[in-house]
């Protein structure tokens, strides 16, 4: 039963995260509205800082594959509840892509992400942005949650910070479960590759660079029971 509320939980985070800021992308790209990319990526910072708080104490709210299998290779998070989480932010992503469609049927991408300049400078981009992120989570976690007030801001901040740096290059997603689902929507498939390969490289790498600058028992499979 408490695995299903947080299964629940992450595909209402997943969903709710994808679509505010899908939705606040297409604004941005429709003439009559006057959204920039700070503002989108402010959004961002903003919903990821929001949901922590509201639901990091039941889930962990990582509403992210990338960050879920890398608190699994940081042996912070349980290989049995892999699959749950993941299916739980695909199918949250998938509803929070189809739903744009029905508020702006003409809009052709929906948000969805394209390199900005050829294929190897969009994938060493989402690589190396999901290695900071994953490191800067797991530096401030505790087992599988983020833990502490200023946490949460420490996390939205830097992903809207990202979002600003790493636009121009890849159009930054971070987040296999939103690019799999915009693919599926739109459909666009000829560079989704990028996108699913580079965030999860990413997440993993950080893993063994957290073992060698934090404490001993930092990312120890220990570390698991008490965020659970």
């Amino acid at each position: 039963m408490v695995h299903m509320k947080k299964c629940v939980v992450e595909f209402f985070g997943t969903s709710s995260l994808i679509f505010v800021g899908t939705g606040a992308i297409i604004l941005k790209d429709h003439g009559s509205f006057s959204i920039s990319n700070i503002e989108v990526a402010f959004l961002f910072g903003v919903l990821v800082s929001v949901t922590i708080y509201f639901l990091g104490d039941i889930s962990g709210a990582p509403i992210n594959p990338a960050v879920t299998l890398g608190f699994w290779a940081a042996r912070r998070f349980p290989a049995s509840q892999v699959l749950p989480y993941l299916v739980s932010q695909w199918l949250g992503a998938l509803l929070a892509s189809f739903s744009p469609r029905l508020l702006f049927p003409h809009h052709l991408m929906l948000g969805a992400i394209e390199p900005a300049t050829s294929i190897i400078n969009p994938f060493v981009s989402e690589s190396f942005m999901t290695f900071l992120l994953r490191f800067v989570i797991l530096c401030i976690s505790r087992g599988s949650k983020i833990k502490g007030f200023m946490a949460g801001i420490a996390v939205g901040g830097f992903v809207a910070l990202e979002m600003l740096l790493a636009d121009p290059i890849s159009n930054v997603s971070l987040n296999p479960a939103r690019s799999l689902a915009l693919a599926v929507v739109v459909p666009r498939w000829e560079n989704l590759w990028i996108y699913l390969v580079a965030p999860l490289l990413g997440a993993f790498l950080a893993a063994p660079v957290c073992r060698c600058t934090q404490l001993e028992d930092c990312c120890s499979a220990a570390s698991e029971k008490p965020s659970l």
